[in-house]
């Protein structure tokens, strides 16, 4: 079954998932939907010093939100935070460190930023494919840490401070790879069997698009969406998957365009006509499992991965 996803998925993604695909499925997009003047709103995104995240910053600067860069490496946040306050000429950017692989500090970074900030929109942008298992200082396997629980206790930690705010959203940047994964709620932090980067960042990715689905059903004034955002030409896929990258790289998408449908999610009008809780391609909301490809996951299964995220959340929680 996994070879039949998997030949699926590439066939699907050489169409739909390169550069022209981009090309194809923007002959459809109305040009109006991005014209909007974001004064007055603030944004949070997450991975925000390079790639979709710092493409999506840009684009809301220029448009004159409050952008809120959140960001592990404080040297790249003040280099990216330099390249959009000088090309939006908008000065109201803002830097926030943060290690999302770390559940403690993620709560602590949540519950003073709302203290002192407003907020209408988060992007959850920040990711990682770590190839050889790794465990952070806290015993957690480290995709699954920045990916998954990190991404689960930025959200539900900030969720009042969005209720306040008028025409909040929530926008989750999976990826098309989870459409190779079923949920495997028995094995969340990849402990058994031999150890697959590139799964296991497929499998983070189907848990968020879960995720966004059941805050959709629970919060019902905040709009959520996940999204794919095509294969992109970014840093974070020339580390992690070099041999892709070199195989695929003269079909590969700009940052900008990966970043469109973010963007469209985050500030369109159109966007929030959508049901909460889809997942978009391309401006356009679109299956979450392949054909006959039996990756649906029970309800139960379902309860039980916000079960245990609760579980870990509530643990290191200060």
């Amino acid at each position: 079954m996994s070879l039949y996803r998997n030949a699926v998925w590439l066939v699907k993604g050489l169409q739909e998932y390169t550069k022209a695909g981009y090309e194809a499925a923007a002959k459809r997009f109305v040009a109006a939907d991005l014209d909007v003047n974001l004064s007055g709103r603030s944004f949070m995104i997450t991975g925000a010093n390079s790639g979709i995240g710092k493409a999506a910053a840009l684009e809301i600067a220029k448009r004159g939100g409050t952008v809120h860069l959140v960001c592990r490496n404080k040297d790249r946040a003040e280099a990216a935070k330099a390249d959009i306050v000088e090309q939006s000429k908008n000065e109201d950017v803002h830097i926030h460190l943060l290690d999302m692989s770390s559940p403690r500090h993620v709560w602590e970074f949540a519950e003073s930023f709302q203290q002192n900030n407003s907020l209408h929109v988060l992007i959850n942008n920040a990711g990682c494919m770590v190839n050889k298992r790794e465990v952070t200082e806290d015993g957690l396997e480290k995709n699954f840490a920045t990916n998954t629980l990190g991404t689960y206790i930025l959200t539900t930690a900030l969720i009042p401070a969005l209720k306040k705010s008028q025409d909040p959203r929530v926008v989750t940047v999976s990826s098309g790879g989870m459409l190779v994964q079923k949920l495997n709620v028995d094995d969340l932090q990849l402990e058994k069997g031999a150890f697959d980067g590139t799964m296991a960042y497929a499998q983070n990715k189907r848990q968020q698009v879960i995720l966004t689905e059941r805050w959709a059903a629970q919060h019902k004034e905040i709009h959520f969406s996940s999204m794919h955002p095509g294969w992109a030409d970014t840093p974070a896929v020339r580390s992690s998957m070099p041999d892709f990258y070199e195989k695929m790289k003269n079909k590969l998408r700009t940052e900008a365009q990966g970043a469109d449908t973010v963007l469209w999610l985050a500030v369109s009008a159109a966007a929030i006509q959508q049901p909460s809780g889809l997942f978009f391609q391309d401006r356009k909301a679109v299956a979450t499992h392949l054909p006959l490809a039996s990756t649906r996951s029970t309800p139960a299964d379902e309860d039980r991965l916000q079960e245990a995220l609760e579980q870990l959340a509530h643990k290191f929680k200060p």
